[in-house]
């Protein structure tokens, strides 16, 4: 049975609760800064967040308000790196990580487990929120793809696959972390066995595939996840081969 090397975690839903309480209000701020009439709900927000990258998110919502194309262009381009830096500099030190995730890395760097991170959010931020909340371990993800290194999830989702290349791990050594139905679907296409610590915004998903599904990370140590995809890894194997 292949020995477990590597574990990939999601940003955005798995480590931290960002959508709700970073991407959004970062989002209003910038959107009201530029002067913008939009301002998203919790709700509103949660009916866009299908939508890959808040700059997708507002190109839609200007879009289905009659804009021009060129005017959209206009105003996204403005407000990419305003919303990125009221996100890092005023809401990402906020930010709590989830339970039992702090715990979860800490046994992986001292069992010296490669660590590695895929995300649809951008490097940048990745790596200020790995500075912020885990800066004991922050060195320790030698591997962090995010938006500049390409589509995560989708038809062409390719950073799954990129990360076990960079890494040189086979997929059966790898374990993903994921909270999302859309992020469980782009591990599992590249065969990489997937627990899914599902939240608030994401419960109710199918999360067919998954090797597990919990509420959390909290009381979920390595070597149970490590018995987890050992036992799930036969079965794992038949499900994505058809």
């Amino acid at each position: 049975m292949p020995e477990l090397k590597l574990l990939i975690f999601d940003v955005d839903g798995t480590l931290v609760d960002s959508e709700r309480y970073g991407h959004l209000p970062a989002s209003n701020d910038a959107m009201e800064q530029l002067g913008l009439s939009i301002r998203w709900s919790w709700e509103e927000f949660l009916e866009l967040l299908p939508i890959p990258g808040n700059v997708n998110r507002l190109r839609k919502t200007l879009t289905d308000q009659g804009l021009p194309a060129g005017e959209i262009e206009e105003i996204v381009s403005k407000f990419a790196p305003l919303k990125q830096r009221i996100y890092i500099e005023k809401y990402l030190p906020t930010l709590r990580l989830r339970e039992g995730i702090r715990e979860l890395i800490a046994e992986a760097v001292q069992r010296g487990m490669e660590l590695a991170i895929v995300s649809t959010s951008y490097e940048t931020q990745i790596r200020a929120l790995l500075q912020n909340q885990l800066s004991e371990f922050a060195t320790h993800f030698r591997v962090i793809l995010g938006k500049e290194s390409g589509p995560k999830t989708g038809p062409e989702g390719k950073l799954y696959p990129m990360c076990l290349e960079q890494t040189g791990y086979a997929a059966e050594e790898t374990l993903a972390v994921e909270d999302s139905e859309e992020g469980l679907r782009a591990a599992v296409a590249a065969g990489i066995p997937t627990v899914v610590f599902y939240n608030d915004y994401t419960f109710g998903s199918s999360f067919a595939h998954a090797i597990l599904v919990a509420p959390g990370a909290s009381g979920f140590n390595l070597n149970l996840l490590e018995t987890i995809h050992a036992q799930s890894l036969n079965l794992f194997r038949r499900v994505v081969q058809k």
